[in-house]
């Protein structure tokens, strides 16, 4: 099948080609990046130079890509509502990578996004793809909303407890440690490697636009709260909130376990997960507690913020949506040491 990358230059984008090298059913025809246009893949990523010589980055042009069976969409906030707009009907998938069809009320986005939404009528369209907690709406969908690291990390660790009624609605925290990369591949005076290294900052604070979509997953009011460390790929998210039914951690983790029996991708252990045991791979680690003392719930989440937070997790739904195996193309198994 053809598969192309639109925004291919930066570091999802990165991700996705450095996967899709691997992948068995998808051929990469088509690299797309207008702030990279004719410059070569492997110029700019040496890394990626063995699966991609000869192959050049072009110029934004949906129209030019008419017919791929999957167009995987990697630009910032706001601008793949053209983009994608244009692709639908054209191609087999889209697959967004951005926040733009991710909300289900346009007007949303205004507020929390600070644009006006120009395509409302594909956010009913568009399928949420976190297959973990819904594959029937991805199967077979011509429009795939992604989410990215932070609301993954925490909708796998809160949302099977929200749904079996084991924590309460109201007053969720969501405290997470983000890597570098997250911020993507433009440099700025906050993720300059002198302003990261050897500090920990939080940003965002009451009111980071990823809340609206993180209570959308969760299907509770979450207090959101994302600090940036000196790593450069990795999410961990520690997630509290007030527990109705569980009385101990093993009661909590045996609801995880019983959420996420059979699937490939998320791995309940008994021991807090490191970023690094996720670094490179398409998985998610959770681990829960349960304080008696305070009565609170809390679950840790640790996953690659590029891959399954990103590419990876893009890849899984292109391939549900397409009708090939759900893991084909995608690593299991993380990088170490």
């Amino acid at each position: 099948m053809k598969a192309a990358v639109v925004g291919a230059s930066g570091y999802l984008g990165a991700e996705l080609l450095r996967l899709l090298a691997a992948h068995p059913s998808l051929e990469v025809v088509a690299v797309q990046a207008d702030t990279a246009a004719g410059e070569e893949v492997g110029a700019l990523y040496p890394a990626l130079a063995p699966a991609y010589r000869r192959t050049s980055f072009g110029e934004l042009d949906p129209a030019g890509l008419s017919g791929c069976d999957v167009v995987f969409v990697a630009v910032p906030a706001g601008r793949s509502q053209e983009l994608v707009s244009g692709l639908v009907g054209s191609v087999g998938c889209v697959v967004d990578l951005g926040p733009d069809f991710r909300l289900r009320d346009a007007s949303c986005y205004p507020t929390w996004y600070g644009f006006e939404h120009r395509a409302p009528e594909l956010l009913a369209e568009a399928a949420y793809g976190l297959p973990e907690l819904g594959r029937e709406p991805i199967l077979g969908a011509r429009l795939v909303a992604s989410p990215g690291c932070y609301v993954t990390a925490a909708a796998l660790a809160l949302a099977p407890l929200v749904a079996a009624g084991a924590i309460e609605r109201r007053g969720v925290v969501v405290d997470a440690l983000s890597g570098t990369s997250g911020a993507g591949r433009a440099p700025s005076p906050r993720t300059h490697h002198a302003a990261v290294n050897e500090s920990a900052v939080a940003y965002g604070l009451v009111g980071h636009r990823h809340t609206p979509e993180m209570e959308q997953a969760i299907g509770a009011e979450v207090i959101f709260t994302p600090h940036l460390v000196p790593m450069t790929r990795g999410i961990l998210a520690t997630c509290y909130a007030r527990a109705t039914g569980p009385t101990s951690s093993a009661e909590v983790s045996s609801l995880l376990r019983e959420a996420y029996e059979g699937e490939q991708f998320v791995e309940v252990v008994e021991d807090p997960p490191a970023t690094r045991d996720t670094y490179g791979a398409n998985t998610c680690r959770l681990a829960a507690r349960h304080d008696e003392r305070t009565g609170t719930t809390i679950v840790l989440a640790a996953l690659d913020n590029l891959t399954k937070g990103g590419a990876g997790q893009a890849i899984q739904a292109a391939n549900l949506a397409l009708g090939l195996p759900e893991a084909e193309g995608l690593p299991k198994v993380a990088l170490t040491p």
